[in-house]
């Protein structure tokens, strides 16, 4: 069974910055693309980024691109968001899944056919 493990979240200052960190369980980790998406109140799904198996390919979404960094750990099956200069409507629960192939997808944004998702991590950014 897979299980991913969502941490890291919390509340800063518009501007600051965040970690987030996601451990997989359940499946052969460096198999896999992973993604990063967020979900605010009220408002749908967004992919904010995906990274390949091997780490060595990486996606963003225009708002985050230049700002938020995806890395993965395969020794250690944990994928980490780096997260700088967020803004209030960034706010929102951050999710990790595990993506259908070792690439991320051209519909990797939609988060089509990922899976595992976890509990989620809870970011807040104040203005």
């Amino acid at each position: 069974q897979v299980q991913l493990v969502e941490s890291g979240g919390g509340s800063v200052q518009a501007g600051g910055s965040l970690t987030l960190s996601c451990t997989v369980s359940g499946l052969t980790f460096d198999d896999y693309a992973m993604g990063w998406f967020r979900q605010a109140p009220g408002k749908e799904r967004e992919g904010v980024s995906c990274v390949s198996f091997s780490g060595r390919t990486t996606h963003y979404s225009d708002s985050v691109e230049g700002r938020f960094t995806i890395s993965r750990d395969n020794a250690n099956n944990t994928v980490y968001l780096q997260m700088n200069n967020l803004q209030p409507d960034e706010t929102a629960t951050y999710y990790c899944a595990v993506g259908p192939d070792n690439y991320c997808s051209i519909h990797w944004r939609e988060g089509r056919r990922f899976r595992g998702w976890g509990q989620g991590t809870q970011v807040t950014v104040s203005s």
